[in-house]
């Protein structure tokens, strides 16, 4: 999900979800009109404007069934859907994300959109991005925009440095990068600055360029955790350049992303590895005449791949008027509409003649860059895992944070990913 500054008010927000009633009921009215209810967890301005405007659109075209839009709220939309699914009160069409997904599939709350879906949006969003909302052969959320992570760097230190710049077609190693951050320490400065307040879903997406996998699924269709070497290129990486090269802020190591900028734009960190959406923050808050540049990240055994987890829209399964709700996903989902939802969050399109568009392959504020890495995006690897989040959240997430500020060896947090972390996921598949 996105990593960004959100409303704060998250409970407020859950609550008067409920109050207001998001779904329920048939939704029709005395006059046989249909209404259904949109949640839609976009934030920031443009991409509210944006939203609001297709379902106006919507609405002015089809008289007989109106889009009702609902507000929602990142921070807390896991528990307000929960809540609404339990109490019956559900919204029609649930923007969500897809590692946020398989909960609600697994326990019915989610309609399977496979025989509802239109074969021209099926078949225009690939199969590596439908991967991410598949679950038990049932597809359960469209998945519409997506963000690689990339490294946002400081154009004039880079270029002073004479270091090799990247490219999407000849990239960084996760040697070499870990050797150029090294040149590009300094007095007062760092080569990289790791935000990692949440280091679980960075650590296994970009560990998928090194071969990593650390979910294996066996034929009876259980998931362990084994953690093999390509799984320990990424957090070996990170760990060496706190500790042992001092070519990454420690500091950083327990900020959001956003938190990194002040000193991104002050010259402290020569790069960031964001995800790619955070674009706009630096518009925003560059200082004036500040140069940056986006570069993809560092490339593995497996190339520039590397895990996402799509934002998402579905139907819940109570949805009286599922095939309508269908009908306006497509709609909102068309080409040009897809352009502009990608646009006003500063993301990329999963489908493909959405992602062709011209506007998007420009060099202008890397989305050219952007627009090349997005044939190397996977399903994240703990997309459909029972149990992930309790691993993530009582297990990863504290090993992570131990090792790489140096407090626990690799040893022992092979230890606990695999040994402790068998343990969770095991609860999860009795």
């Amino acid at each position: 999900m996105r990593a960004l500054v959100r409303n704060a008010a998250a409970t407020a927000t859950a609550l008067a979800l409920l109050l207001t009633g998001c779904g329920g009921g048939d939704h029709g009215d005395a006059d046989g009109r249909i209404t259904l209810r949109f949640q839609s967890l976009a934030w920031q301005k443009e991409s509210v404007d944006i939203n609001k405007q297709l379902v106006k659109e919507w609405n002015a075209a089809h008289p007989d069934i109106r889009v009702e839009y609902v507000q929602g709220s990142w921070d807390s939309v896991h528990d307000q859907l929960l809540t609404s699914f339990e109490g019956g009160e559900a919204p029609d069409i649930i923007h969500d994300a897809s590692d946020d997904l398989a909960d609600f599939a697994y326990g019915g709350y989610l309609a399977d959109l496979h025989p509802l879906l239109p074969d021209a949006l099926t078949e225009g969003i690939p199969r590596n991005s439908w991967e991410t909302a598949t679950f038990d052969g049932g597809v359960y959320g469209v998945p519409f925009l997506q963000e690689p992570r990339v490294l946002i760097a400081n154009t004039k230190i880079l270029k002073e440095s004479g270091v090799r710049i990247p490219t999407p077609e000849k990239p960084w190693s996760w040697t070499e990068f870990r050797q150029v951050t090294e040149e590009l320490t300094g007095k007062g400065r760092y080569g990289v600055a790791w935000p990692l307040k949440e280091p679980v879903s960075v650590t296994l997406n970009l560990g998928l360029s090194a071969g990593g996998e650390l979910f294996h699924r066996g034929a009876d269709g259980k998931v362990t955790v084994a953690m093999g070497e390509g799984d320990q290129v990424v957090p070996g990486t990170i760990h060496d350049q706190v500790n042992t090269d001092h070519s990454a802020a420690r500091t950083a190591l327990g900020m959001g992303g956003g938190d990194t900028l002040p000193g991104f734009f002050g010259g402290k960190y020569a790069m960031v590895p964001l995800g790619f959406s955070y674009r706009q923050q630096i518009v925003e808050q560059a200082p004036k005449g500040f140069e940056w540049s986006v570069l993809p990240a560092p490339a593995g055994r497996d190339g520039l791949a590397q895990g996402v987890s799509p934002q998402t829209l579905s139907v819940a399964e109570d949805s009286p008027h599922r095939k309508e709700a269908v009908e306006f996903i497509d709609f909102l989902l068309r080409p040009a509409n897809m352009v502009r939802l990608a646009k006003g969050d500063w993301m990329l399109p999963t489908g493909t003649e959405a992602l062709a568009d011209p506007s998007l392959h420009t060099a202008d504020r890397g989305w050219a860059t952007g627009a090349a890495l997005a044939g190397a995006l996977r399903s994240a690897p703990a997309q459909s895992v029972r149990g992930y989040p309790e691993w993530k959240d009582k297990v990863a997430t504290p090993a992570l944070q131990e090792y790489y500020s140096g407090a626990i060896d690799a040893a022992e947090l092979k230890k606990r990913l695999v040994t402790d972390g068998n343990r969770v996921l095991a609860r999860y598949q009795r």
